[in-house]
C-alpha cells in the first residue's frame, strides 16, 4: 500500500504542478477551463490505452520501446510550452490589460488555448502511462492485494493534487504586474527540465551519449525520491545524478527558449 502511495503520489504530483502553473498562465482566457477539462481527459484515456499496450510498447526499439515512448511525448510538451512562452513574450502585455474581461478573447485572435490541450493531455499521459508501468510492476512482486493498492493508489492521488492545487492558489496570490514574468520563468524551468528527462530517456535506450554519467552527485543533499526532489523534479528537471549530456540538453533548451521570448518581446505592439 506505502509503496502504490508513494509512486502515485510522485507522478500525479508532477502532473498537478504542470497543469498548475499552465492553469496560472492561462488565465482570463476564454475557454480555458474547456480545454484543460479536455486535455486531462484525453490523457487519462490515453495512459489506459499505453497501459493495456505496455508488454507491446516495451518490446519495441529492441525493448527500450517505454523509454523511446516518453521521450517522444516529453519532446512534444516541450515544443508546445517553448512556443506558449515565446508568444506570451509578444502578447503577455495585452492579455494582462484584459485580466478582468475574462469572456474577451485576445484582440490578436492568436490565441495559444490549444496549447493547453497538448501540453496537459501529455503530462497526463506520461504520468499516467508511468504509473500504471510502475503499479503493475509492484503487483507482479507480489505481496500487496488489489484492495491495497487501490487504497494506496487514492491516497497518493490525493496528497498529489492537494499539493498541485496548492500552487495554483499560491500563484494566483501573485500580483498581475509580475505575475506573466513568474509564470514564464516557470515554464521555461518546465521545458528545460523535461528536454533534459527525454535526453537521459534516450541515453538509457541508447540513442545519445551520456558524455559524464554522472556529472555530478547531490543525492546527499536532496535525495531523488524525496517529496523535496520530486517538487524539484517535477518543476525544473532536478536529477540528483545527471549526465553530461542531460545537462547540456537542459541548458541548451533554456537558453533557445530565452532567446525566442526576448525576441519577441522587443517587437513593437500592434496597435
Amino acid at each position: 500500500m506505502l509503496g502504490a502511495a508513494i509512486i502515485v503520489f510522485r507522478e500525479v504530483l508532477e502532473a498537478a504542478l504542470i497543469i498548475g502553473i499552465i492553469a496560472a498562465a492561462t488565465r482570463g482566457l476564454p475557454r480555458r477551463g474547456m480545454w484543460i477539462g479536455s486535455g486531462i481527459l484525453l490523457g487519462v484515456g490515453g495512459a489506459c490505452v499505453v497501459a493495456a499496450l505496455t508488454g507491446f510498447i516495451a518490446n519495441l526499439a529492441s525493448g527500450m520501446g517505454q523509454e523511446v515512448f516518453n521521450a517522444g511525448v516529453l519532446c512534444v510538451a516541450v515544443a508546445m510550452l517553448a512556443w506558449h512562452n515565446i508568444w506570451m513574450a509578444a502578447h503577455g502585455r495585452e492579455l494582462a490589460s484584459m485580466a478582468r474581461q475574462t469572456g474577451q478573447a485576445v484582440s490578436s485572435g492568436a490565441e495559444p488555448i490549444t496549447v493547453l490541450l497538448v501540453v496537459i493531455s501529455m503530462a497526463v499521459l506520461r504520468e499516467g502511462s508511468e504509473v500504471a508501468l510502475f503499479l503493475y510492476g509492484i503487483f507482479a512482486q507480489g505481496g500487496v492485494s488489489a484492495m491495497g493498492m487501490l487504497m494506496g493508489g487514492l491516497l497518493g492521488l490525493a496528497a498529489g493534487v492537494v499539493l498541485g492545487a496548492t500552487l495554483y492558489a499560491g500563484l494566483l496570490r501573485i500580483p498581475m504586474r509580475w505575475f506573466f514574468g513568474v509564470t514564464s520563468a516557470l515554464i521555461l524551468f518546465l521545458a528545460a527540465g523535461m528536454a533534459g528527462q527525454a535526453a537521459r530517456l534516450l541515453i538509457q535506450a541508447g540513442y545519445l551519449p551520456a558524455l559524464a554519467d554522472p556529472l555530478w552527485d547531490s543525492s546527499a543533499w536532496i535525495g531523488q525520491d524525496s517529496v523535496l526532489g520530486s517538487v524539484l523534479h517535477a518543476l525544473a528537471g532536478y536529477d540528483a545524478q545527471p549526465t553530461g549530456m542531460h545537462v547540456l540538453v537542459y541548458w541548451v533548451t533554456a537558453i533557445l527558449i530565452l532567446i525566442g521570448m526576448l525576441r519577441e518581446a522587443r517587437r513593437p505592439v500592434a496597435a
